[in-house]
């Protein structure tokens, strides 16, 4: 009981010691602690020996002690005067004392030190105190221990306890009074400790455990005159850190995050408009220290902080320049304020009106901006670091859109963008079951069906071309049942019959690129058949009906539309009423059939790879009709060598639709020739556009930049026509059709003749003879005069022929064209005896007959291609026909003179009617269009004659103010005043007027020094406005390759592919940057010597690998065949040939229908022929030379 007595005494004056640990010195608190610590390990030591620690009869235990320590200490501290200092001095007895009872402790614990692990807490504390306390006191306390080590363990506890005593008793009454026990003390009462610390000595500054912590705010001091007075820091560890650090580019984490937030407003949105000259710095003049009040004793608050003190308020007018300064110092303040901001207002949009689909979508948009910025939740000066994923993007979009579709279960819109970010989530299961409920819910929306079809097209883990064929013939099927009404429970949408005949030749175009060509014509002979044949007795039937009766004609077995002796289904009927046909005899031309060349190898020493292309690109090429068996020959349907070249009805059948606009019939006749290779006016439907194009035929403009006035544009370049399925590395084997595609196409032709009358039957001629020009400008792109030899003798009696129809000796258009055709095969005198009878022929129309100008224009743009210089361009044959034009008079041939009053006669004229035609208003959508072209060929003239009269300034001046003109006015002015056109009623005008002025400045360019801004600036703006004409895109890249610096061509290329969703702006950059390649790498490779070169570019390969891959991730890029083989194609001449086949089937994913690909494959990649060809078989694509038939042919 003794020893737990005076543990609990010591352990209560330790306690009131640590509480008060300012009142007493430092040593005198570490002693204590080392006293403590003795205690509690001796009587630690006693309680686990039983035979020592007998403390029940213990004579020595008494609670009296602790009482009267207790009554000592009180008496003390109330004897203490109230206003006495208090002085603390230390005496020897006091160390000695203190000594003594440390000496007696150590030894009586040191007996036990073996075998108790918990002496090592006490070595470190031990350690602690030494070197807090001085070295003499330290070492003296040492030797004293060591001294008295031998004595009794028992004495020396019982000595230890006594001094503990006495110890005690000095300490309460000569050393310190605690502040808590005086009742009634003042502001005075303090300590001094007169003793010094050596350590002060020994050191810069105090202990930094006796100083308090603290964070300094600013770099000023309070108290100190900002006029006489400063005050200098000492920089921080971190600032020294922070000075070493060397500055972050452009390109770190922080600098990104600050790149893609909003700019901050440097003036008040409340401002007037005119903006001040220059930003003004607000300033806050120091006020003067003497001018303190009761809420600002210091004079160091602002005036704004002392009304706030006083507990008022202040109109933030007054105060705005404080404000906007506090905004500028803190920018990520104000940024999430901004954020936030339109979180709420989005927020507010879609609560207060959830009809709004635009607002959900604009939400939903919006979060890439707020996943872009700085998090906006974040708590002021915490550093948020965030994660940036895609998915957390995904999840928070994906909850708004279910959000929407529960206030709007029935829009389309929503359910779609829902389903285009599921594709990240889902697999393609998933989403097929989601797009198949989506489509069953509804049936009768048309664009659904494209973007469903275009969906499973391009999933390549399901599919197989029967699924997708079957798939698009469904998808026909529901729409024609809503199309007759048959289906009760969805209404006909607005332009469902034009979305109809959309996703028709989207399937024929779809299985032209898998290689079925025969199920594609065969698709096109059919519903051209069920459109313009059809019979009166079945007219008033459901579609569906219909195609019941059609299918016994199909299979009859008679000529269909392209083959000889096609009659059509009509005539049939009628004939099948009166008992049949009579069959005729064959004639006898048809015994001289085309030999197959391809039934044998001319040369088997070249790979078996090289070999399989040139089977398969043979027969593809002569194959493309549908076989059908020949009756006179007595052939049946086992005869065919290849089943898969017959089409059944069941192909087909379900694909029928009914066409009742005129417009959509001829737009499906114009589309079947643009498939058969035929160029016509009419282009394809945006929808099919990209997923079409396939062919790398678009960049090619041989002709364009020789002749650049008269050069031609076909609207469909960039598309493989049917029989044509030529590799990247190899270009076109061949111009045209064999002769068996050609007698095709001459029948197609003579049976629409039978079909239509009139003009109609003229533009079909236009488009025959338009076919054949193409063939001839290939054959010169070619270079090879033996073909354009006998292709010209073929092309000139067909256009002799068409002239001789009664309907077309007065067709100036066709006159025009055979003009232009002998004019190409080099007959210049031929063609202008043709056009000077042509004009001689067409009457005095003058400037008001389209045809009459048109073939003007181009007579005198081919005669101005010759000239050499624009001096006595004045008295030329290109003026004198445009002066006739303009007299309205009858065609004199050119004498070799041309008279100056003629010559300011024709430019008033031209004037005149330049005028009437801008102010006139159209009557009907027809002559809407009459007029837009007579405009455009009227320009060109005007602008031709002034160029060659008066100079390039005066015709660019005509093209600019008609430009202004048909851009400037909106519909308002269109509708009452009729001032002009405007751009919403002839964008095509605009389109070929910017045209004609591009070319004639080129051609100026050739011919003469011109400065090369005007052009880039014509051809940019007009770029900007029409983004997907590939006429303007090529002629921009032919005066880009020749410039030193790419830099603006790379901006501009930027900001177009920003700003549409074209993808010809993609495509020619890529295009710009290969060639830029190409020479630089001719001119490193030139064998000239040292070359220092002139175009100094690093990193060309790694820019277009960059383009590609944003092209291949834009909306019409991804499923775009093309651009798939020319990034192949780029990577494979790298010779990266293990990134090029991950490229090849990265482009399978996105476009597993596309044989080209294929092939393309194969050319690169021959060792993985087999593979190639195994995969093409299991995706059900059109392989015309298995394996198997090519090592049976190589061994023979």
């Amino acid at each position: 009981m003794y020893f737990y007595q005076k543990i609990i005494l010591v352990n209560d004056l330790l306690h009131i010691t640590k509480g008060n640990n300012n009142l007493l010195k430092r040593r005198e608190a570490q002693r204590l602690q080392r006293i403590s610590s003795c205690l509690k390990y001796v009587i630690g030591d006693l309680a686990k020996d039983k035979l020592e620690l007998d403390w029940l009869s213990n004579p020595s235990f008494s609670t009296e002690d602790a009482l009267l320590l207790h009554q000592r200490a009180t008496e003390v501290a109330n004897l203490i005067p109230e206003k006495s200092p208090l002085i603390r001095t230390t005496s020897k007895s006091e160390l000695s004392g203190e000594s003594d009872t440390d000496e007696s402790l150590k030894q009586s614990s040191k007996k036990r030190k073996k075998k108790k692990k918990k002496h090592h807490n006490y070595k470190k504390t031990k350690k602690k105190t030494k070197g807090d306390s001085s070295s003499s006191e330290s070492d003296r306390d040492t030797k004293h221990i060591k001294d008295k080590a031998e004595g009794s363990g028992r004495n020396h506890e019982k000595e230890g306890a006594a001094n503990l005593d006495k110890k005690t008793s000095n300490l309460t009454s000569n050393c310190f009074v605690w502040l808590d026990d005086i009742q009634a003390f003042t502001a005075e009462t303090f300590r001094i400790d007169k003793k010094p610390d050596p350590a002060n000595w020994a050191y810069k500054s105090l202990y930094r455990g006796d100083i308090a912590r603290y964070k300094r705010r600013g770099e000023s001091c309070l108290g100190i005159d900002a006029k006489k007075q400063c005050i200098t820091w000492d920089s921080s560890a971190t600032k020294r850190k922070q000075l070493q650090r060397r500055p972050e580019r452009y390109f770190t984490k922080n600098n990104v995050k600050m790149l893609n937030t909003d700019g901050i407003p440097v003036c008040n949105k409340s401002s007037p408009s005119d903006p001040t000259a220059f930003i003004p710095v607000f300033q806050m003049e120091p006020d003067d220290p003497s001018d303190t009040t009761d809420m600002n004793p210091l004079g160091i608050y602002d005036p704004s902080t002392t009304v706030w003190l006083q507990g008022k308020g202040c109109k933030s007018t007054d105060h705005e320049p404080v404000n906007m300064q506090q905004t500028i110092q803190e920018p990520g303040i104000n940024i999430n304020s901004i954020l936030m901001t339109k979180v709420e207002e989005h927020n507010k949009k879609v609560r207060e009106n959830p009809r709004d689909i635009n607002a959900w979508l604009e939400f939903v948009s919006f979060q890439d901006e707020l996943m872009r910025g700085p998090s906006p939740y974040a708590s002021k000066g915490e550093h948020e670091v965030r994660r940036k994923s895609l998915k957390l993007i995904l999840e928070k979009k994906l909850a708004i859109l279910e959000r929407a579709i529960e206030s709007n279960p029935s829009n389309v819109d929503l359910k779609l963008a829902r389903l285009k970010l599921c594709t990240e989530f889902w697999e393609p299961p998933a989403l097929i079951k989601e797009w198949q409920k989506l489509i069953f819910l509804h049936p009768n929306n048309p664009e659904l069906w494209k973007k469903y079809l275009l969906f499973c097209q391009s999933q390549f883990t399901t599919f197989s071309v029967s699924k997708i064929n079957s798939l698009y013939g469904k998808c026909l099927t529901t729409l024609a049942a809503v199309q007759d009404g048959s289906m009760v429970s969805h209404p006909l949408l607005p332009g469902t019959e034009e979305a109809m005949l959309a996703i028709f030749i989207q399937q024929c175009h779809f299985l032209r690129q898998a290689g079925h060509s025969e199920k594609a014509v065969s698709l096109f002979q059919a519903l051209i058949d069920f459109t313009f044949f059809k019979p009166d007795s079945v007219k008033d039937l459901p579609t569906r009906g219909q195609v019941e009766f059609f299918e016994p004609f199909w299979d009859s077995g008679e000529p269909r539309i392209g083959e000889k002796g096609a009659r059509g289904w009509k005539a049939w009927m009628h004939q099948q009423e009166k008992g049949g046909w009579i069959a005729l005899k064959p004639d006898d031309d048809d015994d001289d059939e085309e030999i197959d060349e391809d039934q044998e190898i001319k040369d088997k020493s070249l790979p078996k790879w090289h070999i399989w292309l040139d089977f398969e690109y043979s027969r593809e090429a002569r194959h493309w009709l549908p076989w059908r068996p020949d009756k006179t020959k007595k052939e049946t349907e086992e005869d065919c060598e290849d089943p898969e070249r017959q089409v059944l009805f069941d192909d087909l059948g379900p694909s029928l639709i009914h066409l009742s606009n005129p417009d959509l019939q001829r737009q499906l006749l114009y589309s079947f020739l643009q498939f058969l290779g035929v160029p016509c006016t009419s282009k394809l439907f945006p929808s099919n556009l990209y997923f079409a194009m396939d062919e790398n035929n678009i960049f090619e403009s041989v002709l364009s930049d020789e002749k650049p006035l008269t050069s031609v544009s076909f609207p469909l370049s960039g598309f493989n026509s049917i029989g044509h399925m030529d590799t990247m590395l190899r270009g076109r084997h061949h111009i045209g059709h064999y002769k068996e595609g050609e007698e095709f196409i001459q029948n197609v032709f003579h049976v629409l003749f039978l079909l239509f009358s009139g003009k109609e039957k003229s533009n079909l001629s236009i488009c025959w003879l338009q076919y054949e020009i193409s063939k001839v400008v290939q054959c010169l792109e070619a270079k090879n005069k033996k073909k354009v030899k006998a292709q010209g003798r073929k092309s000139k009696k067909l256009a002799k022929n068409l002239l001789k129809e009664p309907d077309n000796r007065n067709h100036l258009s066709l006159w025009k064209l055979y003009a232009y055709l002998e004019w190409l095969l080099g007959n210049i005198d031929d063609a202008r005896k043709v056009f000077d009878t042509a004009l001689c022929t067409a009457g005095t129309g003058g400037c008001k007959s389209p045809q009459l100008c048109s073939l003007s224009l181009l007579y005198a743009q081919l005669e101005a291609e010759l000239l050499e210089s624009t001096e006595g361009a004045v008295i030329s044959r290109a003026v004198h026909v445009l002066t006739k034009l303009a007299e309205s008079g009858p065609y004199v041939p050119y004498s070799g003179q041309v008279l100056s009053v003629n010559v300011l006669k024709a430019r008033k004229t031209y004037e005149h009617a330049l005028q009437d035609y801008l102010s006139k208003t159209p009557v009907s959508d027809q002559d809407q269009v009459s007029d837009a072209n007579q405009l455009v060929n009227l320009v060109g003239c005007y602008a031709l004659f002034q160029y060659l009269t008066v100079g390039i300034d005066a015709a660019v001046l005509i093209y600019a103010q008609t430009s202004e003109k048909l851009e400037a006015p909106g519909p308002q002015k269109c509708e009452n005043t009729g001032d002009s056109f405007g751009i919403q009623n002839f964008p095509t005008a605009l389109e070929a007027i910017t045209l004609l002025h591009t070319n004639l400045l080129r051609f100026h360019m050739k011919i003469s020094v011109y400065p090369l801004n005007p052009l880039r600036e014509a051809l940019t703006e007009a770029l900007k406005r029409y983004p997907s004409n590939q006429s303007l895109w090529r002629s921009y890249i032919h005066i880009q390759r020749k410039s030193h610096s790419a830099s603006k061509a790379r901006r501009f290329f930027d900001g177009v592919t920003r700003s549409t969703n074209s993808l010809e702006p993609w495509l020619f950059a890529i295009q710009a940057e290969q060639l830029r390649k190409k020479l630089t790498e001719n001119v490193q490779r030139a064998d000239v010597g040292e070359i220092h070169s002139t175009i100094p570019e690093t990193g060309l390969t790694n820019r277009i690998v960059a383009l590609f891959e944003h092209a291949v991730q834009s909306e019409n890029g991804t499923h775009c065949p093309l651009l798939w083989r020319m990034y192949l194609n780029f990577l494979a001449s790298l010779g990266k040939k293990e990134k090029s086949k991950g490229l090849f089937y990265k482009a399978l994913q996105n476009c597993p229908w596309a044989k080209v690909l294929y092939m393309d494959a194969v050319e690169y990649f021959p060792d993985d022929l087999q593979e190639t060809l195994d995969l093409m078989t299991e995706k059900e694509l059109r392989v015309r030379v298995p394996v198997e038939e090519l090592d049976l042919l190589l061994e023979v």
